[in-house]
């Protein structure tokens, strides 16, 4: 489930599963979070994400979260979705790291790759059709995850975020939020 991956033309490394805590694994669980088949709900408190499933299932997987004072949390949709998409750092980004400026929308971003911060998937969070520039997405440092390292967007490791894409419908409905969830 973590091992070599070849798509799209890209080589996705394998992960050194053994260096992850086992926790993180995807799996399929009972779901614990009482809401609709097809809502994904991250719960910020346990670094899960859970996409719900019919019959009292969801599909579990573990994710890196926002860093202190980068945390976003809310209930909005998933507008849409994209395969290897390309990155562009936020202004206020790049005003905290003027070196990604060279990535910024007007200098059309960073161009899809295993080196891109999005990583293999991205899914575009919504809130009153507006953008919050905040993304589930693929990351190639999939050490982060079970960690709150993030410029506040949800993290997963690559091989997760495609298993997520595929099953996840453009309009869905998302929710971030702290303890109680699971």
């Amino acid at each position: 489930m973590y091992g070599e991956k070849v798509d799209s033309g890209y080589v996705i490394p394998a992960v050194p599963i053994e260096k992850v805590n086992s926790k993180y694994y995807r799996q399929e669980v009972r779901d614990p979070t009482g809401e609709a088949p097809g809502t994904v709900v991250v719960d910020t408190s346990s670094h899960f994400l859970y996409l719900v499933l019919p019959g009292g299932r969801a599909m579990r997987y573990g994710v890196g979260l926002g860093r202190a004072g980068f945390e976003w949390s809310g209930d909005a949709v998933i507008q849409w979705k994209r395969k290897w998409p390309t990155w562009t750092p936020p202004a206020e980004m790049i005003l905290r790291k003027p070196e990604l400026e060279k990535y910024s929308a007007a200098n059309g971003g960073m161009p899809p790759g295993l080196d891109n911060p999005l990583g293999a998937r991205a899914h575009y969070i919504f809130k009153d059709g507006v953008d919050t520039l905040y993304r589930v997405h693929g990351s190639p440092e999939w050490w982060s995850i079970g960690k709150s390292v993030s410029s506040g967007c949800v993290r997963m490791i690559n091989q997760d975020v495609i298993d997520l894409y595929d099953r996840v419908k453009n309009g869905s409905k998302i929710i971030v939020g702290g303890a109680g969830v699971a």
